[in-house]
């Protein structure tokens, strides 16, 4: 009996030749052309969704997929909406603005000195803020130092320089505006942006990102954020309250050091992971 000649490219056949592929069979696992690494793909035109166009990133820049935010729109409430906001209250402060009515209405409703009010604006002087960061500084130097960061020294001497700065800020920007106290406080000018507040933001802002990278656990560096942002709205609360300053007084000083701390932060957040306390 004569054996039926099996036709070529059926399962089984054995010949020198690459397999054919069948009609209707996909390759999973095959590239696209020109390289692409795209399987299916017969043109070496770029994906259409991002994250086939461009590798993603861990801090949030172009290319991430969301809800990471993008660098421009993390760039805006960095630095674009507080130097915005501080603008405009600068401002009506030196036009003598219709803003201005509305907190002069609301230091009139929220104005009544007590010792307790009192008590938290001095959270804000120099005496009390400086010595605290002073302290961090100290104790992120030493760990750094002890555990063998590289360049331990670099964190501490950026906090200290922009504690330093704070007063070159603040003293021309009282001097250019000349804003007069409210009614509880003498006759003079100088009242903004508020001194005590940008004291306190800076420091106690400063000392929580320099010990933010030391704590082990995200339950421990939220409770830290939590306690640097509760102690500044007491400060501003306590001026606001005791009469020291005008609300927007306060909320100026908030704005110009967001862009302050943020800077900050940025800077720390340069450090390569060697740099990282082990």
């Amino acid at each position: 009996m004569r054996d039926t000649p099996r036709p070529q490219g059926t399962v089984g056949d054995i010949r020198p030749g690459p397999p054919q592929l069948r009609p209707g069979r996909a390759l999973a696992h095959t590239t696209g052309a020109s390289g692409s690494g795209s399987p299916h793909r017969s043109d070496n035109r770029s994906p259409q969704t991002p994250r086939g166009a461009r590798p993603s990133d861990l801090i949030g820049r172009p290319g991430t997929t969301p809800p990471v935010p993008g660098r421009p729109t993390s760039f805006f409430f960095l630095f674009g909406l507080p130097v915005l906001l501080f603008a405009l209250i600068t401002w009506q402060v030196v036009d003598d603005g219709p803003l201005l009515r509305a907190d002069e209405r609301v230091s009139r409703a929220l104005v009544h000195p007590d010792r307790f009010s009192e008590l938290l604006a001095d959270l804000g002087n120099i005496q009390v803020a400086v010595p605290v960061l002073a302290a961090v500084l100290a104790y992120v130097a030493w760990r750094g130092r002890h555990g063998g960061t590289d360049r331990w020294w670099l964190p501490p001497t950026a906090a200290a320089l922009l504690m330093a700065l704070v007063p070159a800020l603040i003293i021309p920007l009282k001097e250019l505006t000349a804003r007069h106290g409210t009614s509880v406080m003498p006759p003079g000018v100088g009242y903004y942006p508020s001194g005590h507040t940008a004291t306190a933001a800076v420091a106690y802002g400063s000392a929580a990102l320099l010990l933010f990278p030391w704590l082990r656990t995200a339950y421990a560096r939220r409770e830290l954020l939590i306690a640097c942002a509760v102690v500044n709205v007491g400060v501003g609360f306590g001026l606001v309250r005791r009469g020291y300053h005008w609300p927007l007084d306060v909320v100026a000083s908030w704005c110009l050091c967001a862009v302050l701390l943020s800077s900050l932060w940025l800077f720390l957040g340069r450090g390569t992971p060697d740099d990282e306390p082990g």
